[in-house]
């Protein structure tokens, strides 16, 4: 049974709803807070041990899925739910929902989940700063996040969020560096700075937030902006009463957020088991390109649950986007006329060039904590080594309806882009 949306306000109701359940145990929001006031390292530093080092290849072949609640899991979550990895002759267990990327990290780096969802650019730091085995095997969608904001405040563009303050919901994340170009071209400054810090009119100050907490804290007003993935968006403006400012799709066209992510030891120790584990995920891409509507309803809590919002958050999430007026009288769609993409789409391609482009934006991204690892780092290296396109390649030729998603590049090679980035 869908639900109704509530009234902005409901707090403590709002969370449950964007998490499940009351909040983050305090364990893994230590870790959370070390992620967000010291960046990176020293978080993967203590969740490994204190040093670096290789997680133990799991030594059966029962496939163990962590993802988050956002429509980025989408295609591992649809290839459990419709049987896909079975017909594949694989044994998957249930998929587990994580609250945050710190503990899907720490889960991947023990060993616990062989396949999760990564923000694409937690993948280039895994394995640069930490040395860590980490491949990125295809994507797991394209464009599907949005810079949502407060009805408390009167943001109409990106220079309204001069003297505001927004979340993020990682540091090394898309929405990071397509927020921040975003607020060069319109004469803002991101900052970081501690709560209460005064802001400068120039200036937006950004802080890191998981994405279950962002509706919430929105409507508590103790942030007046967030940038985030699907559903929180349409979550937002449903119950948090969030206006919808820009689609991240509308700026980089069909852009990667998560991607498909294991572990190098176990592609490599079993190359059968993977390709199955690929043709999988890829056969559920196409899917749920094919069938958006119904793969929402799926995945709601009033289908098989493995989302935490009801139905009609998840539907608008996935479908409403040009076909609304309102978004392209007020602005939050400018491209459409040539980006012509959806909300949220899925093609598993992971386009080079893409991977290129995130490590330069890397550089000009303000994070915080350490950011030495990328001195010098060659985004044509990064693009060769850290993604591995052969399992994919194969899947998408044994599924050619792929093609068929309005992110593939036309043209006559589908599997070389040009990166389109504008305001």
């Amino acid at each position: 049974m869908s639900q109704s949306p509530r009234k902005p306000g409901h707090a403590h109701d709002l969370h449950r709803a964007c998490c499940g359940h009351d909040g983050v145990d305090a364990g893994r929001r230590q870790t959370l807070d070390m992620l967000a006031a010291g960046g990176l390292s020293a978080a993967l530093a203590t969740i490994l041990g204190g040093r670096p080092r290789m997680a133990a290849a799991a030594e059966d072949d029962v496939l163990r899925i962590g993802y988050l609640p956002i429509t980025d899991a989408t295609p591992l979550l649809v290839a459990h739910a419709k049987g896909f990895y079975a017909d594949e002759g694989l044994e998957a267990e249930k998929p587990t929902l994580i609250r945050g990327w710190s503990p899907l990290i720490e889960g991947f780096a023990a060993g616990k989940f062989n396949l999760v969802h990564f923000l694409k650019p937690i993948p280039v730091w895994m394995r640069y700063n930490n040395d860590f085995p980490v491949k990125v095997m295809a994507w797991a969608h394209t464009n599907g996040s949005a810079l949502v904001v407060g009805r408390h405040t009167d943001v109409t563009d990106f220079a309204g969020l001069g003297g505001k303050q927004v979340a993020v919901p990682f540091w090394y994340s898309m929405h990071n560096i397509v927020l921040q170009y975003a607020l060069r071209a319109a004469g803002i400054k991101p900052v970081i700075k501690a709560q209460g810090e005064p802001l400068a009119a120039d200036e937006c100050n950004l802080q890191v937030l998981p994405p279950p907490e962002m509706p919430p804290a929105l409507a508590a007003r103790k942030i007046d902006a967030y940038i985030v993935a699907e559903p929180f968006n349409a979550l937002g403006e449903l119950m948090a009463g969030a206006r919808m400012l820009r689609f991240t799709g509308d700026i980089w066209k069909n852009h990667p957020c998560c991607v498909v992510c294991m572990n190098e030891q176990v592609t490599t120790a079993k190359p059968e088991w993977t390709q199955k584990v690929m043709n999988a995920v890829v056969r559920a891409s196409v899917y749920a390109s094919q069938n958006k509507e119904e793969v929402a309803e799926l995945l709601s809590k009033d289908g098989m649950g493995y989302l935490p919002a009801p139905a009609p958050v998840v539907k608008r999430a996935m479908t409403l986007y040009a076909d609304n007026p309102d978004y392209l009288e007020s602005g939050a769609i400018v491209n459409e006329g040539e980006y012509r993409n959806g909300r949220i789409d899925f093609q598993p391609w992971p386009y080079p060039s893409a991977t290129k482009m995130i490590v330069r934006a890397m550089n000009e991204t303000v994070v915080s904590g350490e950011t030495t690892f990328l001195d010098g780092l060659d985004p044509d290296f990064v693009a060769e080594d850290l993604v591995d396109y052969a399992f994919v390649k194969a899947a998408l030729e044994k599924y050619p309806d792929w093609k068929n998603d309005p992110s593939v590049a036309g043209g006559d090679d589908p599997y070389t882009r040009e990166e389109i980035m504008k305001l």
